[in-house]
């Protein structure tokens, strides 16, 4: 394990603020790659003053939002015509597409946001936000904020528990079980206050 953690951080300090992006746009894509193994050791090598904290934070929020972006392009281009051809065999149809539509122009500031706080969803939210047709700024501006929390927590994590593995994940799986607690709690406040609204 630490042959591999030792591994990770080389290869991050071998790359540079450029390797923290393409690595966080791989994460952010279709393509799973583990936010973890990247901003944690960017914050371990902020902390031997290898990397600048600052600069490593915004390559890694940087990263995320630009393969996001690709994931918006993908589905707004593509999606909307593969899903309409071939939804009709798995009961999709152009109504429960609209609706979609409907639904992210009115929450998609909220799911987008909570979304990227979310382990495995944060990799595909954009991609129902392409579909949907949500407003550009507003999806740029929810995914680098909520992108933006996870990597500032991973790169502290990294800067001030980089050398104990045994703590980093204690603290890192206590982190994950409170965001997502916190996001649907947040979630349930949003829903509240909307019917609330509305009646």
């Amino acid at each position: 394990m630490h042959a591999i953690i030792d591994f990770i951080v080389e290869s991050v300090s071998a790359f540079g603020y450029f390797g923290i992006f393409f690595m966080m746009f791989l994460e952010s894509s279709f393509i799973p790659f583990p936010s973890e193994v990247v901003m944690i050791p960017a914050g371990f090598l902020a902390h031997q003053g290898e990397m600048n904290f600052f600069i490593a934070i915004l390559c890694g929020i940087l990263g995320s939002l630009s393969g996001a972006l690709l994931n918006y392009y993908l589905a707004l281009y593509f999606g909307r015509e593969l899903l309409i051809k071939w939804g009709k065999y798995f009961f999709f149809d152009e109504k429960t597409m609209v609706k979609m539509e409907n639904f992210f122009a009115k929450h998609g500031h909220i799911s987008t946001f909570s979304g990227r706080l979310i382990p495995v969803v944060r990799q595909y939210i954009s991609l129902p936000a392409g579909l949907g047709k949500m407003h550009l700024p507003l999806f740029c501006f929810y995914t680098s904020l909520g992108a933006g929390i996870w990597v500032i927590i991973l790169t502290t994590l990294g800067y001030f528990l980089g050398q104990n593995e045994a703590i980093l994940k204690e603290y890192l799986h206590l982190i994950t079980f409170t965001l997502v607690v916190l996001v649907c709690i947040g979630i349930a406040i949003y829903i509240y206050f909307q019917r609330k609204a509305k009646a």
